[in-house]
């Protein structure tokens, strides 16, 4: 499987984000889409072997559309030049967490899992919760060499302890209390993708790496429920 496509659409939509450009390279973006698809499927197929809580669902439910939302944006370009896809246990949805992969030219692409997202003050509860109940079993999880040797927590985070938290300020787990998400990246260049001779491969190695993180989180937000919408 090769990804020139992908890289060389993508480069091109960052030079030329206007509509017109968009809808007179119907067929060239497609054909970058198509390619993004196919790898995102087998990236999908591999890991719901490797990972029960991963349904087999097509690639076109997991994936982002290029179109951004610039209603409160002060950039106004139309366009998001950037192949995205959560591969979790609920498809593209943030929660349950899954495995998400990013894909930028310039070396501006990464894989990631854990919670994105930090506006659901639910789920940064619950995650605290199960911080302090199974504090050994977290750490456990991010203190292995493996994981260590790829990612470290990452995430929005307070400077002082959370309000009702000020108890666990000298807990060993005291610096994760103040992150509101909880998330992994791990940067990968455009060399490391177009010259690999196996990326799905490499890529659900790392991708596994993050899979115990994905479940402690999981485990915390099973009670988690979206707002409503009004």
């Amino acid at each position: 499987m090769t990804y020139e496509k992908m890289f060389n659409y993508l480069s091109a939509l960052e030079q030329n984000n206007h509509q017109e450009w968009f809808h007179e390279t119907k067929q060239e973006r497609m054909k970058a889409v198509a390619e993004f698809n196919q790898l995102v499927a087998a990236l999908s197929q591999q890991l719901h072997e490797k990972d029960p809580e991963i349904p087999l669902v097509p690639a076109k439910k997991l994936t982002f559309k290029l179109n951004r939302d610039t209603r409160f944006s002060h950039d106004k370009s139309p366009y998001n030049p950037v192949f995205r896809a959560h591969i979790g246990p609920n498809g593209k949805a943030p929660i349950p967490c899954g495995y998400f992969i990013f894909l930028k030219p310039n070396n501006q692409s990464f894989l990631g899992g854990g919670l994105f997202a930090d506006m659901f003050s639910e789920a940064t509860d619950l995650i605290r919760q199960a911080l302090i109940e199974h504090e050994t079993e977290f750490l456990t999880i991010i203190e292995k060499k493996e994981f260590k040797k790829y990612y470290h927590v990452m995430g929005k985070q307070l400077k002082r302890m959370p309000r009702g938290y000020e108890a666990y300020a000298d807990s060993p787990i005291a610096e994760y209390l103040k992150f509101k998400n909880m998330y992994l990246e791990l940067h990968i260049s455009d060399q490391e993708i177009l010259t690999s001779d196996d990326f799905v491969q490499e890529t659900v190695e790392k991708f596994l790496l993050t899979k115990e993180f994905n479940h402690f989180l999981n485990s915390a937000l099973k009670d988690f429920h979206f707002p409503e919408r009004k």
